[in-house]
């Protein structure tokens, strides 16, 4: 491609409504450019990239055994009422209504959609495993959609469903998906982790995603620094260290007149955080004994929303000041647990192993001391409520440690098991002739999130530096005097090699000074840049640099396209470094 007939809008200067890394320099390239909130046009440079990204999605998925489908976009709310989404997954869900009156959405995802396909073709398990994708454009209507691609109102998803007779076959498969993402990721040349994951909305049993670590990234990946474990902050587990075993005296009320917050009442009472007992009250929306509970947490650790939204439910919240004095007695900072009636009581693990502990009292101005859980009130309901972080133990390896770096999330897999075929009456007939209900999987990749996640984990203060599998181009051929016979003609046929050689190049032949091309070029990111100028061509050189590194040697003119070419085989051919294992 001639960058004089290219449609490449670049912009001088950063746009003012780009928030991230990715959104300022996909903007300022010429890569995609806005029409609504949330929605976006590829240009061509972006499409080229994504269509990258879309043909190494469909390589792997096809060599793991799945078949490429095309499902609609807008689907009818029948099916979204019959697997029970259409009045809880809220308001991202687009709604519309077609000249019948008759209700439907854009789809943001299509497992509905999918389960009806295979239960209406699918009779019998000796038609099992079955596995299907599709790569489409999916809508999701975010009530603030921010960070260009990264969070679109409009986006190209490639999203699977798998089939299977059994939980066994099925986990199967999920472990077929989860190699195919490792190779997917790999080969698209980013570092990234496989965590464990909430599974959210869709729903299912386990689930993973895929980040690309970044700084600029929105999620926190929790992971040890000795063995493989990682998970999202949501999920991720600890082994925290326990406080010294103590004999625990009997328990005793003490004055702490005006002291709530945990570290103040520790100095008062000269003991540590770590021997506190927060109770924390929560509204769950039930009714009698079940309108709320009382979540017990040691005094230096945080409550995880998420964990506890799957225990109580996602409408779970703070109890307010009236409901905590009528059901303690006390003003909020006193609640405890001994002698508290009529709520849930469930105690984090963290707060179930303590000696010699710290309670509120359920009085105002004080508390109880030499509590021991199990003694002075019931553990009867325990539960992983906490909030993993850096430096705490590693809860799958002895020696390791937790650390915390910044991600994106690019994929996510999830073992649906029977979620959707039991609510939609999905079955087949086993061997003995029964009806059964599909065990499903459901596998998600955003490709534009990909390729902006590509940008923000590969790129410096000059612009974008693509991974190779993702460039647009492999190769930028800059003539940096256009109007000199001698430059123009090398550059010429050096670009006719290259395209011979099967490189993939796009030729600066544009009449603009050499300092405006060179910072194009940075600002592209292109992978390789081929420089052909007045001196180099006097001598039968150019000048080959590398755009990650800034690398540069001068290469005989005659040699340039094969040494071009072998640059790209081994960059693409070591595009697996670094990836799941960063």
């Amino acid at each position: 491609m001639r960058f004089s007939q290219a449609f490449i809008p670049t912009l001088r200067d950063d746009p003012a409504d780009a928030e991230v890394v990715s959104h300022r320099l996909m903007l300022r390239a010429g890569l995609i450019r806005k029409v609504a909130a949330g929605v976006y046009t590829y240009l061509p440079l972006a499409w080229r990239s994504i269509r990258k990204a879309e043909r190494i999605i469909r390589e792997e998925m096809t060599a793991a055994g799945a078949q490429e489908v095309r499902m609609p976009a807008v689907q009818p709310a029948e099916l979204w009422k019959e697997s029970g989404r259409w009045d809880v997954y809220g308001r991202e869900l687009l709604r519309l209504k077609d000249r019948h009156d008759r209700e439907f959405c854009v789809g943001p995802t299509h497992e509905e959609v999918v389960t009806d396909l295979v239960r209406g073709e699918v009779r019998s398990y000796r038609q099992l495993p079955l596995n299907l994708f599709q790569i489409q454009t999916k809508f999701r209507d975010e009530i603030r959609p921010r960070f260009g691609l990264m969070r679109g109102r409009e986006f190209i998803m490639k999203d699977g469903y798998s089939f299977d007779a059994d939980t066994a076959g099925a986990e199967v498969t999920y472990r077929a998906m989860e190699a195919a993402y490792h190779r997917i990721f790999a080969r698209m040349g980013l570092t990234f982790r496989a965590v464990e994951a909430d599974t959210g909305q869709i729903g299912g049993s386990f689930s993973h995603e895929f980040m690309v670590l970044a700084e600029t990234g929105e999620d926190d990946v929790v992971h040890c620094t000795a063995c493989d474990y990682a998970a999202n902050r949501e999920k991720a587990e600890a082994r925290v260290a326990v406080p010294d075993k103590r004999d625990t005296p009997d328990l005793q009320t003490v004055p702490t007149p005006g002291l709530t917050a945990v570290d103040a009442v520790a100095v008062a009472l000269g003991t540590a955080p770590e021997r506190l007992i927060k109770t924390l009250l929560f509204a769950t929306g039930g009714d009698g004994d079940d309108a709320f509970a009382a979540v017990l947490i040691r005094g230096d650790r945080e409550v995880n929303e998420v964990k506890l939204a799957g225990l109580l439910g996602d409408g779970a919240r703070l109890a307010d000041e009236a409901d905590v004095a009528r059901l303690t007695g006390a003003p909020a900072g006193f609640s405890g647990p001994v002698g508290l009636t009529g709520v849930r009581v469930i105690a984090d693990r963290t707060a179930a192993g303590l000696t010699d502990a710290v309670t509120g009292a359920n009085a105002a101005d004080a508390h109880h001391v030499h509590v021991l859980p199990g003694r002075d009130f019931a553990l009867s309901e325990t539960a992983d409520l906490d909030t993993a972080g850096a430096g705490d133990g590693c809860p799958r390896c002895a020696d390791g440690t937790l650390a915390v770096r910044r991600g994106i999330e690019a994929g996510h897999i999830f073992m649906l098991g029977t979620k959707y075929s039991d609510t939609m009456q999905a079955t087949f007939l086993d061997p003995e002739g029964r009806p059964q209900p599909f065990v499903m999987g459901c596998y998600g990749i955003g490709v534009g999130r990909s390729v902006a996640a590509a940008i923000e984990q590969n790129h410096d203060d000059r612009g974008i530096i693509w991974p190779m599998a993702l460039a647009p181009f492999h190769a930028l051929v800059v003539a940096m005097n256009v109007k000199s016979d001698p430059v123009r003609q090398a550059a010429e046929g050096l670009y006719a090699a290259l395209g011979a050689a099967g490189v993939e190049a796009l030729y600066d032949d544009r009449p603009e000074r050499a300092g405006v091309k060179l910072t194009d070029g940075e600002l592209l990111g292109i992978p390789l840049q081929v420089i052909v100028g007045d001196r180099g061509v006097e001598r039968g050189v150019c000048e080959v640099k590398a755009r990650a590194t800034g690398d540069t040697r001068e290469v005989p003119l005659a040699d340039a396209a094969a040494e071009v070419r072998r640059m790209v085989d081994a960059a693409l051919a070591g595009r697996g470094a670094g990836g799941a294992g960063a």
